[in-house]
């Protein structure tokens, strides 16, 4: 008998915390100003796992993987939201050389907020699994985690954006984003839902997500694409917020003015604009980039829109966008290439894409950043004691880039990571 899932999608009453239907050790959810959706409880239908080892891009093996799994679904969904209906959960690996894996995951059961809204949708496969439980779970209590020093240490760190400044000097990249990454613990049975609800009410217009020990506030949008728009926001250029209303004016106008920033931003926005294009017709971006505010940050931020003109999937537009300058450098190949070179770690999958995709191929894709790995296995595969955790950050470094502000720069990226562990 060929899989088969059958999906329903019923609208329910109002459900004010999605993520008290989480599960609390491992918890998959994306959220946005408090809608999004949240799968209930920790059971699985389907699950494909990519690792290392294959010639063909993890995002293409997924679309192709994705396309089957759709096309044998039974689907009955008269809500009819962005998130209704039969939906996945991904995140990939930012180097397809990595040792970690790129996941999608299809939940039993999700719970969905969108445009004032709520619904309930059910998953089942051939299998006599029963029901997911759909009722909200109590928090656990609250907890404190501890990061320090990783694998590349603070001294470290200054010296690889030296070495990328030599590499640049020497033609090999305009551009390469080195980042560093602190390690640590959370404690044993910890509620994980709080970290996120912590990063989602402390950033509300970021994406805030959980999926597969991935989590994070993001700020940047990959790629969204629903009913043939496209839709992506590109982040490059960045400096920490003041400390006063004066100060706050002072660093916006200097980033505004950075011929270094927007010297950075430029090479994100026209790496989007050439992978994007074969796939749209009507690409628009704006003609300057404009300031986003976070609480901690600002950034310089480009918002690009166009209309599908080939039935490309947002999987498909992830694997083309996929890395990003504003993520790896200018020219890809070689900025990757000195990424493995200089960063002392596998970035697993820091900067890489995360979101959802439904058997439409629509779908809401951020860049892991602001973010940090759970380890499911718990400390180096013990499978019980404290949960080890690794957060990360990085820079773009250019032409004028200063080893000390870049560092300066990731302590400011931490900032979201280490206050909700806290």
């Amino acid at each position: 008998m060929p899989f088969r899932l059958s999906v329903v999608t019923r609208e329910i009453d109002p459900v004010e915390d999605l993520l008290a239907y989480a599960d609390p050790t491992t918890p998959l959810a994306w959220l946005r100003r408090g809608d999004g959706i949240v799968a209930v409880g920790a059971g699985m239908q389907t699950h494909l796992r990519i690792a290392g080892g294959f010639d063909e891009p993890h995002a293409a093996i997924m679309s192709s993987g994705w396309q089957q799994i759709a096309a044998q679904a039974d689907i009955d969904d008269p809500v009819g939201l962005p998130g209704t209906g039969l939906v996945a959960f991904s995140t990939l690996v930012f180097d397809d050389a990595s040792a970690a894996a790129s996941v999608l995951i299809v939940p039993s059961a999700i719970i969905g907020r969108a445009q004032g809204r709520s619904w309930i949708t059910t998953i089942r496969g051939n299998d006599d699994v029963p029901d997911a439980i759909v009722e909200p779970r109590e928090y656990g209590p609250h907890w404190a985690g501890t990061l320090g020093p990783g694998a590349q240490t603070a001294q470290g760190y200054e010296d690889s954006v030296r070495a990328g400044l030599d590499a640049i000097a020497a033609g090999e990249v305009s551009k390469v984003v080195l980042a560093r990454d602190l390690t640590g613990t959370v404690p044993e049975g910890a509620d994980l839902r709080r970290l996120v609800r912590a990063l989602s009410s402390e950033y509300p217009d970021t994406w805030a997500f959980a999926v597969d020990g991935l989590m994070g506030a993001s700020p940047e949008t990959l790629v969204t694409a629903q009913n043939g728009t496209v839709t992506a926001r590109v982040l490059a250029g960045t400096t920490a917020r003041g400390a006063d209303a004066d100060a706050d004016v002072a660093a916006s106008a200097a980033l505004a003015s950075s011929e270094k920033d927007l010297d950075e931003h430029q090479y994100a926005v026209q790496s989007v604009l050439t992978e994007l294009r074969p796939h749209t017709r009507a690409l628009a971006s704006s003609e300057q980039p404009f300031l986003l505010k976070l609480p901690n940050l600002f950034h310089l931020a480009t918002d690009v829109e166009g209309e599908l003109s080939d039935g490309a999937t947002s999987l498909d537009l992830v694997g083309a966008l996929h890395p990003t300058a504003a993520v790896a450098g200018s020219p890809t190949p070689a900025a990757i290439a000195a990424i493995r070179r200089l960063e002392p770690f596998d970035r697993e999958r820091y900067a890489g894409p995360v979101g959802w995709v439904d058997a439409a191929g629509n779908g809401e894709w951020a860049i892991a950043l602001r973010c940090a790995q759970f380890e499911r296995g718990h400390v180096r595969g013990t499978g019980s004691g404290p949960i080890a955790v690794t957060a990360y950050a990085g820079a773009g470094i250019v032409t004028g880039s200063d080893p000390e502000s870049e560092l300066l720069e990731t302590r400011v990226k931490f900032r979201p990571i280490v206050d909700a562990l806290a």
